[in-house]
C-alpha cells in the first residue's frame, strides 16, 4: 500500500514538473485546489482561432477558412489528445450526409503540425462557420434545493461558447447549426452539444448526427489486430444513458471506430479504433418543422491525468458532484412495506424519534401511484401531511417497465413485429397512449398528495418500438429518442418540484438522485452474517465510480425474497448485533440503505441503538458523504478499511476499520493522507478519544497502530 501511494505521488510530481520552464512554479493539484483553475475563452491576436482553456485542458478551434478543432491538449500531462482534424459535427438530413465545419488536406493523420494549418482547405459541401458567441455556463434545467446536500453552485461555474454554421445550398439554406461548448472552473472537463434550427419554408428530417468527432491519439499500437484494444485515457459520457448502474454499462453514445484514412498507423489492416464518435445508436429521425429547433444530447469529456484507479475515480466523482449536484442529496430513508394508515403513522413517529428523514412506501406496500381516484389520493395526502407535520418526507414506489400492458401499448419487436422480446421481456412503450396517460397520472398523484419522493423502478431501459400507431413516435427509428425524451423530461419536471428520485438506472445527468450501489438481490436472502460481509464488499466496490450518496444498498428487516428467520432482522431486539453491523457499515461508508420492513424498532433498547448510529452519522455527515479512498477490500480474513477525504472540511479524513474475524487483530495501518490536503502533520483520534499528532512522511502517509476486537470495528478522525 505504501509503495502504491508513493508511486501515485511521484507520478503527479513528475507530471507537474515535466511541462514547466525554469521560471515556472509547480501547479497545485486540481483535486485539492480546484479554485486555481479558472475557465476562459480567448480569441487569438490574428483572430483566426479561439481557445477554451482552464489550465488543465485546452481546446483550440481554427476559424479560417472554416471552423475545426486543431488542438486539444491535456495540460496536466503535456500530452496531445488529437492527432488529426475532423468536422465539428456530421448530420444526415433528408438522407444526405453533411459535415459541419472541418478542414481538409492534412498531409499525415498521425500528427498535426501548426505549420500545416494555413494550407488546409474548407469542404465546399459543408455547413460553414459564420460567427460565435461566448458567455457563462447555463443550467441544463432548474434545480431548487430542499434537503441536505453539499453546497454546490448550479450551474457549475465556467465559460460557454456557441459557434454558428450555415449552408449555402438551396436545399439547406434555411437550416442553421449551432455547436455549443462549455468548459468548467477547476475541472478537466468540456461539454459539447448541437442545436439544429429550421428557418426555412418546409420541414426537414434529421435522420442521424455525430455531435463529437475526434481523431484521437491511438493509446495502443499493434501490427496485428487484437481482440480488445486499449482506449484513450479519457472518460466520455452523455446524458443519453440508460440500462445500467455504472457509467460503462449505461453508456449508449460513445463509439470507438477505425480510421482507414490514417494510412501511416502501425496496424497492418488499418483497424486501430482511434476515432471517437458521440452519436445515437438509432435515429433520432426527428422532423424539424419550420420555426423549430432540435437539441441533441450533451457529451461530457473528462480528461484524466493518471491511470491510477483511485485518482481516476476521484476525478469522475468530482465531475458528477459538479454537473449533477443533486446527487449529493442523501436522505436517510425507511422502506415501509405497508400503506395501512396506522402502520404509516407509527413509522413516521419512529422515524422522527430516531432521526430518519424519509419514508418510501415500498413495492409490496399496496401503494398505487397510478390511481386517479380522488378519495384514494386524499388518503395518501393525509399521510403525507402527517409525515410533514413530523418533519418527515414521504413518497412511494411505481413500476414503469418490465411489465405487460397490452398488445396495443407494449413495444413492438422490430424482428417479429409483435410484442415480447424487449429488454425485460415485455414493456410498455412510453410513446403509446398508455405511456402518455401513465405520466399524466403520476404527475397528478405527486402534485395532489404532496409526495416528496418517487422510487421509479424499471425506468426506461432503451427499448425500441416498431409500432407506427403510437402517438408519441412515428416508427422504429425515432422510438428510442422519443421515449428517452419523455423520461428525461419527466425526471426534470420532478427535479424542478424538489421530488427525490430513486431510480435503478444511470439517469443522474437527466435529474435522478440515486441508483443501486450494485448488489445481487437474492443475496439478501442469505444468512445474516453473509449479508453483512457481502454488503460491505458491495459498499467498497460501489464507491469507485459513485460518490457515497449516489448509491443505495439494502437491509431486509423482514424477509425479502426468501431465507426465512436466518436471513431477517425481525424480531429486531433479538438481532441487535446484526442490526448494528448494517447501520455502522452503511452510515460509515456514507451510503443509505433501503431498511425494508414495518418498523425501525420494537423495544427501547432497539430504539436506542438505531438513534445512536443515526446521531453518529449526522455528527460526521459532511466527511462521511465525502469521497472514499479505498484501503483494503473486505475478504473476511483480515482487517478491511476505507478512508473518507475532504480537504475543505475541519475533519479532513475519516478512517473506518472493520475486523470480520473471530480474533482480535493488532497491526500497523498505513493511512495515505495526500487527498486530505494535509502536508506536514495530522491530528488523529480514535473514536472520541484524545487526538495524537502524527508527522506525515514524504509520501504523505502515516503509520497508525490499530487494535480491533473480534467481529468489531473502530474509526479514526483526522484533522
Amino acid at each position: 500500500m505504501k509503495k502504491y501511494f508513493a508511486a501515485i505521488f511521484f507520478c503527479l510530481l513528475f507530471a507537474s514538473f515535466a511541462c514547466q520552464t525554469p521560471q515556472e512554479e509547480a501547479k497545485p493539484d486540481w483535486l485539492l485546489k480546484p479554485e486555481a483553475f479558472k475557465a476562459k475563452i480567448e480569441l487569438a491576436g490574428d483572430r483566426e482561432s479561439l481557445t477554451l482553456g482552464n489550465g488543465l485542458v485546452h481546446r483550440t478551434l481554427r476559424l479560417v477558412p472554416d471552423c475545426a478543432t486543431v488542438d486539444y491538449q491535456n495540460l496536466m500531462t503535456g500530452e496531445a489528445i488529437i492527432r488529426a482534424v475532423r468536422p465539428e459535427a456530421v448530420l444526415v438530413i433528408d438522407g444526405n450526409k453533411v459535415n459541419v465545419g472541418g478542414l481538409e488536406g492534412q498531409p499525415d493523420q498521425a500528427y498535426l503540425l501548426p505549420q500545416w494549418l494555413d494550407s488546409l482547405t474548407a469542404n465546399p459541401d459543408a455547413f460553414h462557420y459564420s460567427g460565435y458567441e461566448k458567455g457563462e455556463t447555463q443550467p441544463r434545467f432548474p434545480y431548487p434545493r430542499k434537503r441536505w446536500a453539499e453546497d454546490r453552485p448550479w450551474p457549475p461555474p465556467g465559460k460557454a461558447l456557441t459557434l454558428h454554421f450555415k449552408h449555402t445550398s438551396p436545399d439547406l439554406r434555411g437550416i442553421t447549426v449551432d455547436v455549443h461548448y462549455e468548459i468548467y472552473d477547476g475541472l478537466p472537463l468540456i461539454a459539447k452539444w448541437l442545436t439544429v434550427s429550421n428557418t426555412g419554408p418546409k420541414p426537414v428530417v434529421l435522420n442521424s448526427f455525430i455531435s463529437e468527432n475526434l481523431a484521437v491519439v491511438e493509446p495502443e499500437v499493434s501490427v496485428g489486430t487484437v481482440e480488445q484494444w486499449n482506449r484513450p485515457n479519457i472518460q466520455i459520457e452523455s446524458d443519453y444513458a440508460f440500462n445500467g448502474m455504472t457509467p460503462k454499462s449505461a453508456n449508449r453514445t460513445t463509439y470507438w471506430i477505425e480510421d482507414p484514412s490514417f494510412t501511416s498507423q502501425v496496424n497492418y489492416e488499418l483497424k486501430t479504433p482511434c476515432v471517437l464518435e458521440s452519436r445515437l445508436p438509432l435515429g433520432p429521425e426527428e422532423t424539424i418543422e419550420p420555426g423549430r429547433t432540435f437539441e441533441t444530447f450533451r457529451t461530457f469529456e473528462l480528461i484524466y491525468d493518471s491511470t491510477d484507479r483511485e485518482r481516476k475515480g476521484l476525478a469522475l466523482r468530482k465531475m458528477y458532484r459538479a454537473i449533477a449536484p443533486w446527487v449529493t442529496e442523501n436522505p436517510i430513508f425507511f422502506h415501509l412495506k405497508s400503506t395501512d394508515p396506522v402502520v404509516v403513522k407509527q413509522a413516521v413517529d419512529q422515524c422522527a424519534e430516531v432521526g430518519f428523514e424519509m419514508i418510501i412506501l415500498s413495492f409490496g406496500s399496496g401503494l398505487n401511484m397510478e390511481s386517479a381516484e380522488e378519495p384514494y389520493i386524499q388518503r395518501m395526502k393525509e399521510l403525507a401531511d402527517y409525515a410533514h407535520s413530523k418533519g418527515i418526507e414521504l413518497g412511494g414506489y411505481s413500476l414503469l417497465a418490465s411489465r405487460r400492458i397490452s398488445e396495443k401499448d407494449d413495444v413492438i419487436n422490430p424482428k417479429t413485429r409483435k410484442t415480447g422480446g424487449a429488454i425485460f421481456g415485455n414493456s410498455p412503450c412510453l410513446g403509446s397512449s398508455w405511456g402518455k396517460d401513465y405520466f399524466a397520472r403520476i404527475k397528478n398523484f405527486l402534485e395532489k398528495t404532496g409526495f416528496d419522493i418517487l422510487e421509479h423502478d424499471g425506468s426506461y431501459p432503451g427499448d425500441v418500438c416498431a409500432s407506427t400507431k403510437h402517438p408519441g413516435h412515428t416508427g422504429l427509428n425515432d422510438s428510442q429518442w422519443k421515449q428517452w425524451k419523455i423520461i428525461a423530461d419527466f425526471y426534470q419536471w420532478c427535479r424542478d418540484r424538489k421530488i427525490y428520485l430513486n431510480v435503478p438506472d444511470w439517469y443522474f445527468l437527466a435529474g435522478s438522485n440515486k441508483t443501486g450501489i450494485g448488489y445481487r438481490e437474492v443475496n439478501w436472502s442469505l444468512p445474516r452474517d453473509r449479508q453483512i460481509m457481502l454488503g460491505r464488499q458491495n459498499l467498497y466496490d460501489g464507491t469507485w465510480e459513485k460518490t457515497p450518496s449516489m448509491g443505495w444498498t439494502f437491509v431486509p428487516l423482514v424477509e425479502y425474497q426468501g431465507g426465512g428467520a436466518a436471513a431477517t432482522l425481525e424480531p429486531l431486539s433479538e438481532h441487535l448485533d446484526a442490526y448494528q453491523a448494517h447501520l455502522v457499515q452503511n452510515f460509515g461508508y456514507g451510503v443509505q440503505a433501503c431498511y425494508r420492513g414495518t418498523r425501525l424498532y420494537d423495544t427501547d433498547q432497539t430504539k436506542t441503538l438505531v438513534k445512536k448510529w443515526v446521531d453518529w452519522y449526522k455528527k460526521y455527515r459532511a466527511i462521511l458523504n465525502s469521497d472514499v479512498v479505498h484501503l483494503r477490500r473486505p475478504d473476511g480474513r483480515d482487517l478491511d478499511a476505507v478512508l473518507h477525504v475532504n480537504p475543505k472540511l475541519k475533519e479532513k479524513g475519516f478512517a473506518l476499520v472493520f475486523n470480520p474475524t473471530d480474533r482480535a487483530i493488532e497491526k500497523k495501518l498505513t493511512l495515505p493522507l495526500y487527498f486530505t490536503g494535509l502536508t506536514d502533520e495530522a491530528k488523529i483520534r480514535e473514536q472520541e478519544g484524545e487526538a495524537k499528532t502524527y508527522r506525515l512522511d514524504r509520501n504523505y502517509e502515516v503509520q497508525l497502530s490499530v487494535k480491533v476486537g473480534p467481529n468489531s470495528f473502530t474509526w479514526f478522525v483526522i484533522e
